[in-house]
Order: structure tokens, then C-alpha cells, then sequence
């Protein structure tokens, strides 16, 4: 093939995002502006057009690496409308979720063995349960005072007795309940209640599939099947990042099971700063464990998972097989390496990111001023399939791959 081979001249990209209600626009404006600043970086040029393919959401990549030239067409599986379905509690809601999670990961030992493998995530999901319980400390408090103050004032004024004690409670508790509204309302700062829906989200059926996603999983297993058939692409590549990365791996496990054209592109999985034990380590998850399992064995993909330890919303470094108890004789999958943050951003950049941790969450999905092997448009626009890309890349030496989740049975395939 030469010494600087292209297997892809056309490929298909299907990204499943995370826990996000936002529209899938803002993914495309995203690979516009990240895209552009590291082809500067990295010396090669990067061109965003409208789609060409009928189905979801997507934008054409037209690209020139290396001297040679790809086309891409990205797509967002969208499931941004169950999210913003589970977003809709109310405060009171939202505390009975914050009740039932933490009661569910306490009662199961998830938790604890969480812990076993990155703090950082943990912390993470315990973050919205600590300012939730301030933020109603606080109300309380305020709800107290205002009560208390106007017992005071009701009392000089000669009232007294229930007829002054009942208003002045009433009066106190709309105070702590307008506070807690005002908390509400500023989540964008806080990010309480929106981490709080992501994590009861995810533990409501005790890692189980709901039902409405088990029909959207069926959808972008669709989608894929399709694009599979289409004999002019040379890959379609699976793009999971954060909770995208554990709804990816039913929908491709699903996908071979049913059997694959034989004249096909190359299929490539890529997982990004996942978070798959939070749900694989909860006793209902079966079916997740399962697919881990098999998709971990199948020589029809190439599944390579990117985390790195400076993102602390991820378990870095995790291979999501092994430490779900479920790693198989003569398993292949996933290719587990870092993103190392520290080296491949500048220390200028890393000192402006660092505590950013939202925005490092979603770096993967970035410029990097200082790339390495990691670069998400080389990846998803350039003339490598994943599978050649990583070829003789061996696993981070840092991984961890011992099993911790104390719940392994699995579903009958």
C-alpha cells in the first residue's frame, strides 16, 4: 500500500452524544470552531458544508490530510427530547430523585466500588446531592428567619397567638420556597439540578434499558444498518462520548448479532471520556453487561476507548469491560489509551482548562495545541479507518483492567 496508504475516501459518522437537551446544532458549531483551530495547528485543511445524506442531523466534512483528500458525512443520533423529558421535575421532584439515586447506589455497594476505580467521577455524582442539601439548608434557614422576623414584627404590633404564628410561617416558607426557585433558575451556574436529572436518569431502572430508549436504540441501529449497506463509503465510524458511549455499545452488540453485509466499509467504535460502570455496576444492567461482553470479542469492529485522567467526569483509563467483572477468554476489545491532557495541551492551555471541568469533559472533542496520537478530526475526517489508525498502538501500561463490580450476571444472548 505505500508508505502512506488511504483506506478512506468517503466514510460516515454516527456521534451519540451525552446527557444533553441541547440542540445538535451545537455540535456542528462545535467541529466548526475546534476543527479550524487544529487544522491551523496541525497543517492540514478542514472544510464544513451542508449535509448530503437523508436522516438526522448532520453536517459534510470535506478534508486534506497528509496530501490526500476525504469526504465525511457526521450525524447526531439525537435523543436530546428524552432528555429534556427527564429534565422536567419539579423541585420536589427533583429531591425525591436525589433520595431514590443515592439510595440506590448506597444500598447496591455501587458506590463504594466506584470509588475502587476514580474518585474523580464519584465526586462528580456526588457534587448535585451536596448542593442540592445546601441549597435546601439554606432555604430552610431563610424560610426560619423570615418566619421568625415576622413573628417579631406581629408581636409588637400586639397580635398574637396562632392568628400571628400561622402567617409568619406561611409568609416564611414562600420565602425559602422563592429561594429555592431562584436556585433553579440559575442551574446554569450551579449545574445541581441538571447533574441530578443526568445520574437519575441513569439509575432509575437500576441500570435496565427503558423502554423509550430501547425504541430510539432500535432507531440508530437502523440508521447504521443502513449506511453498512452503502458500498461507496470505506467506514462507518460510531462516535459515543460520555453516557453515548454505554447507548453505543447495545446498538452495535445488537447490530452484529443480526449479521453484517458481507461486501461492507470498515465499522470502527469510538468511546469517549465514558462513564459506562456508573450504570454497568448497578444490579439491573444485565443487558449492558452482556454486549460489553460480546462486542469485547467480535472481530467485525475495531473499538478503541480514549479517556484521560485531567478529565474528572470520566473513569479514565477504565477499561469498561474488565472492571464490570465481564472480560472474556481471548478478549479483543476496547483498545484502551489516554488523551493525556498534560502533554497534549500546552501548560498555558492546561492552566486555563484545569478546573474547567465541564469544558475538559468535552475536550475529546477539541483542538489540541500539542496533538499526539489523539485527534478527533484526523479520526473522523482523515484517510485512516480507526482500525489502521491504531493499529500497533498497545493499551495505556496505567490502564485499570481488574473486574470491581460486585453485580456480573449478564443477559442470555
Amino acid at each position: 500500500m505505500g508508505s502512506n496508504p488511504q483506506q478512506v475516501r468517503k466514510r460516515r459518522v454516527f456521534y451519540i452524544p451525552g446527557y444533553d437537551p441541547i440542540h445538535p446544532r451545537r455540535y456542528r458549531e462545535l467541529y466548526r470552531k475546534e476543527g479550524a483551530a487544529q487544522a491551523q495547528i496541525s497543517g492540514y485543511s478542514l472544510t464544513l458544508a451542508p449535509k448530503r445524506t437523508k436522516g438526522p442531523y448532520g453536517w459534510h466534512v470535506a478534508a486534506e490530510m497528509d496530501g490526500q483528500r476525504t469526504e465525511a458525512d457526521i450525524e447526531v443520533l439525537v435523543w436530546s427530547d428524552i432528555v429534556r423529558g427527564s429534565m422536567e421535575a419539579t423541585i420536589a421532584g427533583t429531591y425525591w430523585q436525589l433520595l431514590r439515586t443515592a439510595w440506590i447506589y448506597l444500598s447496591t455497594g455501587a458506590l463504594r466500588r466506584l470509588m475502587r476505580l476514580r474518585k474523580g467521577p464519584v465526586i462528580a455524582a456526588l457534587y448535585p446531592v451536596g448542593m442540592l442539601l445546601v441549597q435546601a439548608l439554606l432555604a430552610l434557614l431563610l424560610a426560619w428567619g423570615a418566619a421568625h422576623a415576622f413573628g417579631l414584627a406581629a408581636a409588637a404590633a400586639g397580635l398574637n397567638g396562632p392568628f400571628a404564628l400561622l402567617p409568619a410561617w406561611m409568609l416564611g416558607l414562600g420565602a425559602g420556597y422563592a429561594l429555592l426557585r431562584w436556585f433553579k433558575t440559575r442551574d446554569g451556574k450551579f449545574f445541581a439540578y441538571y447533574l441530578m436529572h443526568d445520574y437519575a436518569h441513569s439509575a432509575a431502572s437500576r441500570g435496565a434499558i427503558p423502554a423509550e430508549m430501547e425504541v430510539r436504540l432500535d432507531e440508530f441501529r437502523a440508521l447504521i444498518a443502513d449506511a453498512l449497506q452503502d458500498k461507496t463509503l470505506d467506514e462507518v465510524l460510531v462516535v459515543g462520548h460520555s453516557s453515548g458511549a454505554h447507548l453505543g455499545v447495545p446498538v452495535l452488540a445488537d447490530l452484529i448479532r443480526h449479521g453484517l453485509p458481507e461486501d461492507r466499509p470498515a465499522l470502527g467504535f469510538l468511546t469517549l471520556g465514558q462513564v459506562v460502570p456508573m450504570v454497568s455496576f448497578l444490579p439491573q444492567a444485565s443487558r449492558l453487561r452482556a454486549d460489553l461482553r460480546y462486542l469485547s470479542q467480535r472481530t467485525e469492529l475495531a473499538w478503541v476507548d480514549v479517556t484521560a485522567p485531567g478529565d474528572g467526569c470520566a473513569f479514565a483509563l477504565c477499561d469498561p469491560v474488565a472492571v464490570s467483572g465481564v472480560a472474556p477468554e481471548g478478549k479483543r476489545w476496547p483498545l484502551v489509551f489516554s488523551a493525556a491532557f498534560t502533554q497534549t495541551l500546552s501548560p498555558e492551555r492546561w492552566q486555563q482548562l484545569r478546573w474547567r471541568f465541564f469544558r475538559l469533559h468535552f475536550q475529546y472533542l477539541c483542538a489540541f495545541d500539542r496533538p499526539g496520537e489523539y485527534d478527533y478530526f484526523r479520526i473522523t475526517a482523515g484517510p485512516l479507518t480507526l482500525a489502521e489508525r491504531y493499529r500497533d498502538r498497545k493499551p495505556s501500561k496505567s490502564r485499570i483492567d481488574v473486574p470491581v463490580s460486585k453485580f456480573t450476571s449478564v443477559a442470555a444472548e
